[in-house]
């Protein structure tokens, strides 16, 4: 008996429960508005919208003092178009990687986290099962199936995906030219090497400045290795790894066009066409020459001639145009051009907070819609009418004189990914940063994919410093004249006798891993 009259006793609560919390609805819904079905109708998108929302914690650096805070507007925008809980753990750009390896060790990973590099660290932790693989989903995804496949390959550990892309211009490499020599001189842009040799000569030898001295010469260059790297690859030299008709990789200082680009170097620098300096020259100080009108051309990245340009406009206002930018010239076997390695750190996805398949979806479908338009706005940009506007059609950012403002929106652009491109806005550019812009795009075509890119050797992290001292002092030594094409072979050898033949036998079993 008292079990049969407690059951009733408990039902009858749990009804009087019912109508007062239905009572409760019905009231507010009546305060709120003329329509009872309009009200529910709200109600229950605003339940759903509640329960359906992720939980994310997002892991990213920050180059200010003051990221934004829980309260931005930007950050709710984007949580309401991406449907998640957005928490930001900001770290300073200039503790990232220890920050980073103090979270890896601590075991409490977020869900999302920006890897910097593939460190030894992050390597180790996706070999202990702390990441996602995420390559297999990438193709369910509109924009993250869109990555490019040598940039996914460059930034992936032995092929397989443990990071999205933070995708940066790819084929950014390119020649910076004294526009204004090329037309005191009558001289066309050079389109192969031969032409760009001959400009070269032209620019040392024919008073390109027309100040009656003999004081310019063709082409600088600093300590730094890029510009070789660059310009090897237009006599047909791979980058960094070869792939020959059996399918075996060589290094590139083994292949047949090597030595031809070696000589070219060699010619440019007995001919004066090339600083004397180049092997001890500051980097720092590398575009100064071309700015001063000493040298008529820099192998650099291209949008640093936009910015060489301006120098030159400011030191001489009436000098209006003094720059142009071509994206390679054509060698032996066509044109080609070495790539940037095409990222800037990658988004990667834990194991320890996203636990389940389902939850990798969640997330994955967050990553996708930060690369849609109106998030990469939001997340460049702001919010319209409060952060920028668009005036007769251009973008006026209202940030840049206003900290608060700045300190809503700095910094979220840390989690974009730019896939399948940039769709943030830009205030209109000038007519050279629209070219080097359109070059790089069209470099896309040509550049030289390293095969090996993905692996990770433990030769390499061991011995790489060593061997690549090696074959880059060779070849300055070659360059300068203090070696000859026997003293080459004899660093070959060197490179193979310090852990290079072992490093060749490990990079080819990896890539036939790979091909399995």
């Amino acid at each position: 008996m008292k079990s049969k009259f407690l059951r009733y006793l408990l039902m009858a609560l749990f009804l009087v429960g019912i109508l007062v919390v239905t009572g409760c609805s019905d009231d507010s819904d009546t305060a709120g508005s003329d329509s009872d079905s309009g009200s529910e109708e709200t109600g229950e998108d605003s339940g759903e919208s509640s329960e359906e929302r992720m939980e994310l914690r997002v892991f990213v650096p920050t180059f200010s003092t003051e990221p934004p805070t829980d309260d931005s507007p930007v950050l709710k925008k984007i949580e309401d178009y991406t449907n998640k809980d957005i928490t930001m753990e900001w770290i300073p750009n200039s503790n990232l990687e220890d920050k980073f390896n103090i979270t890896l060790s601590s075991g409490d990973l977020p869900h999302v986290m920006m890897v910097p590099n593939k460190s030894p660290s992050f390597i180790s932790a996706v070999e202990d099962g702390a990441f996602w693989e995420l390559g297999p989903h990438l193709e369910n995804y509109p924009n993250l199936s869109q990555a490019n496949d040598i940039v996914l390959k460059n930034s992936s550990i032995n092929g397989d995906i443990y990071g999205i892309p933070r995708t940066r211009d790819l084929g950014r490499n390119g020649v910076i030219i004294r526009k204004d020599w090329l037309e005191n001189l009558g001289l066309e842009e050079p389109k192969t090497i031969d032409d760009f040799y001959n400009m070269l000569k032209a620019f040392s030898e024919e008073d390109p400045d027309g100040n009656g001295k003999d004081d310019t010469y063709g082409v600088v260059v600093s300590k730094y290795e890029g510009p070789w790297d660059v310009m090897q690859t237009w006599f047909g030299v791979p980058n960094k790894w070869g792939e020959d008709e059996n399918g075996e990789l060589y290094p590139f200082f083994m292949d047949d066009n090597y030595l031809e680009a070696l000589n070219f170097f060699k010619k440019l620098y007995d001919e004066g066409l090339v600083n004397e300096d180049f092997a001890v020259m500051d980097p720092a100080q590398w575009s100064d020459p071309v700015v001063s009108g000493e040298a008529g051309v820099q192998v650099n990245v291209l949008d640093e001639g936009h910015r060489i340009q301006e120098k030159i406009i400011d030191a001489n206002p009436d000098n209006t145009d003094p720059i142009t930018v071509i994206k390679s010239v054509e060698g032996p076997t066509g044109l080609h051009n070495l790539p940037t390695s095409g990222y800037s750190g990658m988004l990667a996805v834990s194991k320890t907070s996203v636990k389940s398949e389902e939850e990798l979806k969640q997330v994955l479908d967050f990553l996708d819609k930060m690369n849609d338009e109106e998030a990469q706005i939001l997340a460049e940009n702001g919010i319209e009418g409060k952060h920028y506007e668009i005036v007769d059609g251009e973008y006026q950012s209202k940030i840049k004189d206003d900290p608060a403002l700045k300190a809503e929106v700095d910094g979220f652009n840390q989690m974009l990914m730019y896939l399948p491109e940039a769709k943030s806005l830009s205030p209109s550019s000038s007519p050279l940063r629209q070219l080097e812009n359109q070059l790089m795009v069209e470099n896309e075509d040509i550049v030289v994919a390293n095969p090996a890119e993905s692996y990770i050797s433990e030769v390499y992290s061991k011995k790489g410093q060593q061997l690549d001292n090696i074959i880059f002092d060779a070849r300055i030594k070659y360059i300068v004249g203090q070696i000859d094409e026997a003293g080459l072979e004899e660093a070959v050898e060197r490179w193979k006798s310090s852990g290079g033949t072992e490093y060749m036998e490990e990079i080819n079993q990896l890539h036939k891993d790979a091909q399995k």
